[in-house]
């Protein structure tokens, strides 16, 4: 008699909300000059890669936002880049207000989306280049996007950062269904978005998640 198939864990805007929490702590570890300095691998500096997980975060949670959101085409907020290179992104944090008012930026950017994963209706599609996503998927990039540019800030700065396995297991098996299951999570998830080597398996050098709902 065949077992019957066990369904993929569920991410939750709690996972959402504790991998902002994570980060945040993370980062307020970065000594305030260098923040200029490139963001490990990146060809973004550490200030901007914070503005772009940021930006990520708020435009995730706009998606969501409509009534009847368009499919095709994301909510046409204006992206700009204030550097030759930078990311392009609608929120950018006021230079003055030094690494804390940018840490606050990624945390309330990360509060949006949580609250949109929790009160939207859970059949709402939401446009994302990588298929048309409901609320736990936008939560699962928004989980992705902070642990991995975390990394990327942590990684380059020597920092020691890692996150809880059981966050990235869900992350993965909602985003990333061809992932190994049976190796590290978090060195998974690495090597899903071309982080890092699994032995065995070449780093992917083109890479991209899936956001359409799952089975």
């Amino acid at each position: 008699m065949s077992q019957p198939v066990q369904p993929s864990p569920v991410v939750t805007p709690d996972d959402l909300e504790e991998a902002v929490r994570l980060a945040v702590e993370a980062l307020k570890g970065i000594p305030e000059p260098a923040w200029d300095d490139k963001a490990g691998s990146l060809e973004w500096t550490c200030w901007e890669t914070v503005e772009h997980m940021s930006d990520d975060l708020f435009a995730y949670a706009v998606q969501l936002g409509l009534r009847t959101p368009p499919l095709d085409v994301y909510v046409p907020f204006t992206l700009e880049s204030r550097r030759p290179g930078g990311p392009k992104n609608s929120v950018h944090a006021d230079r003055a207000a030094g690494p804390a008012g940018l840490l606050q930026v990624l945390e309330t950017s990360g509060a949006l989306l949580v609250a949109m994963t929790r009160t939207t209706p859970l059949d709402r599609r939401g446009h994302h280049v990588f298929g048309a996503s409901d609320p736990e998927g936008f939560a699962a990039m928004g989980i992705v996007e902070v642990l991995v540019h975390t990394h990327d800030l942590a990684d380059g700065l020597g920092l020691g950062w890692a996150p809880p396995a059981g966050m990235c297991s869900r992350a993965l098996a909602r985003l990333f269904p061809d992932a190994p299951r049976t190796t590290d999570p978090w060195t998974t998830l690495l090597w899903a978005t071309g982080r890092a080597d699994l032995p065995g398996r070449p780093r992917p050098t083109r890479w991209r998640w899936y956001g359409e709902p799952r089975p």
